[in-house]
C-alpha cells in the first residue's frame, strides 16, 4: 500500500520583492521597484511537497493549477507586504471515480475553491479510515467520518456552533503563536520572530501526519506540527519543513 496521498485544490505562489524609495507623484501610494521573484506549487501542492520532503506522496489536484496564481509584493528588507493579487479561481470538479484511495493515509486539503463539494469530502471519509481534513468550509454532519480535522481560530469561530457531537473530539484548532488546542488540551509553541505566515498552516498539516503515519500517537503528531510551523514562519516566503 502506498503512504500519502493529498487531495484538494492547487495555485502557483509568487511572491515578488521590491524596494520602495519613493511615493507616486499623482497619487500617495509607493512606486514599486522589483528586485527578485520566487514561486512554488501552492495550497494542497504546497502540502504535498512539505510531505514528499520526508515521505512518498502522490497528489489528486486540479490540472489547471499552474495558471491559478496568487501574486504578492513584499518590501524586499522588511518583508512587508504591500498587497497580493488572486487569479480567478475556475476550477474543475474533482472525478471521484478516477480516484485510488489504496493509501495508509489521506489528506484532504480544501481550500474552498470549487474542486471539491461537501459531498465529495464526505465520500472520501467514508470510504477510508484515515483522512486527515483540512478545510476552508464551516463545518457540519458531512465532515463526521474524517479522523482529524485541522482548523485555524478563524475557521474555528466561522464552524463554532455547528462543532458538536463526535465533531468536538476531532477538531485540531491552531492558534499561530498561542499553539493549538485538541480536546480541551492546549499545546503551547516556543515564542520566535515571525518573519511570514505564509503556508504555516500547510506545514502544520503536512508535520502532522508525517508524524502520525510513524507513531499513530496524535499528541506526538501535534507537538510535531507545532515545531514544524513554527521554523516555517521564521523564514520569508513559503519553505518547507
Amino acid at each position: 500500500m502506498k503512504k500519502i496521498l493529498v487531495i484538494g485544490d492547487s495555485c502557483r505562489d509568487i511572491f515578488i520583492y521590491c524596494d520602495a524609495n519613493r511615493l507616486c507623484p499623482d497619487v500617495p501610494v509607493p512606486v514599486l521597484n522589483v528586485v527578485s521573484q520566487t514561486e512554488n506549487g501552492g495550497m494542497a501542492k504546497n502540502v504535498q511537497r512539505n510531505i514528499q520532503s520526508h515521505i512518498d506522496c502522490d497528489i489528486v489536484t486540479n490540472k489547471n493549477w499552474n495558471d491559478i496564481t496568487k501574486t504578492r509584493y513584499v518590501h524586499s528588507s522588511t518583508n512587508h507586504m504591500f498587497f497580493r493579487v488572486d487569479s480567478p479561481h475556475n476550477l474543475d470538479r474533482i472525478k471521484l471515480e478516477n480516484i485510488d484511495l489504496n493509501y495508509e493515509l489521506i489528506v484532504v486539503s480544501d481550500y474552498d475553491k470549487g474542486f471539491l463539494k461537501e459531498d465529495d469530502i464526505q465520500f472520501i471519509c467514508k470510504n477510508h479510515e484515515n483522512v486527515f481534513l483540512d478545510t476552508k468550509k464551516i463545518l457540519g454532519e458531512w465532515a463526521k467520518d474524517a479522523k482529524y480535522i485541522k482548523i485555524n481560530n478563524f475557521e474555528y469561530q466561522k464552524s463554532q456552533e455547528f462543532i458538536v457531537g463526535d465533531l468536538k473530539k476531532k477538531v485540531i484548532r491552531t492558534r499561530g503563536g498561542d499553539g493549538c488546542e485538541f480536546q480541551g488540551k492546549t499545546y503551547s509553541v516556543e515564542r520566535v520572530e515571525v518573519k511570514d505566515t505564509s503556508g504555516a498552516g500547510d506545514s502544520f498539516m503536512s508535520g502532522l501526519v508525517i508524524e502520525y503515519l510513524r507513531s499513530k500517537d496524535i499528541e506526538k503528531s501535534i507537538n510535531f506540527a507545532n515545531k514544524c510551523a513554527s521554523e516555517v514562519v521564521k523564514h520569508r516566503g513559503v519553505t518547507i519543513i
